[in-house]
């Protein structure tokens, strides 16, 4: 069993490695391609969230959040090829229209190295989610079914609302290469 896990691992870094080496999708279908492989990440953490949110335990679901968030954004960056590594290795051209964009978008997480404190900040701004969580967990059974569906419901709200950021970010990379050409 302790093979298998240390399997499991080394082909989850290599499929890092690899993917951090991908650049912003080339093609609309491409980008549509990415979409949805990383909506479909987004729903399968979210549901790893509401495991821990229907946990009687409180704060301990804050701390899975954090962590799973913090693998997601990345890996939705990787995916998109906007992580701030792979955006250093881009066109000057390219490098300055995807940092502008980005600005432009007011985006805190596109292209940027993810910290527990930005973490923290995006989480609390869906503070009263938080704190109805909590709230129902403390009436037995029903109220961690309800703990669990707000806190799946918030974190793939957060995931799919930084998927579309990194979209309309790839979509203006598109527009800039194929004026380019």
């Amino acid at each position: 069993m302790l093979n298998r896990l240390r399997n499991r691992l080394a082909a989850r870094k290599s499929a890092s490695l690899s993917s951090a080496l991908a650049l912003i999708p080339a093609s609309e279908h491409a980008l549509h391609t990415v979409r949805q492989r990383c909506r479909q990440m987004v729903a399968q953490r979210a549901l790893l969230s509401a495991a821990a949110s229907a946990l009687p335990v409180m704060g301990v679901d804050i701390a899975i959040d954090i962590h799973l968030l913090s693998r997601l954004i990345e890996d939705i960056n990787a995916e998109f090829g906007m992580t701030p590594q792979q955006i250093e290795k881009l066109q000057p051209k390219l490098k300055v229209a995807t940092y502008s964009t980005i600005v432009g978008l007011g985006s805190t997480l596109v292209g940027r190295a993810v910290s527990r404190e930005l973490l923290l900040k995006i989480l609390t701004r869906s503070g009263v989610k938080v704190v109805s969580k909590n709230a129902t967990r403390l009436v037995p059974i029903a109220g961690q079914m309800v703990a669990a569906a707000i806190g799946f419901s918030a974190f793939r709200a957060i995931g799919n609302r930084h998927i579309e950021a990194c979209v309309k970010v790839a979509e203006e990379m598109l527009k800039v290469q194929s004026a380019g050409e």
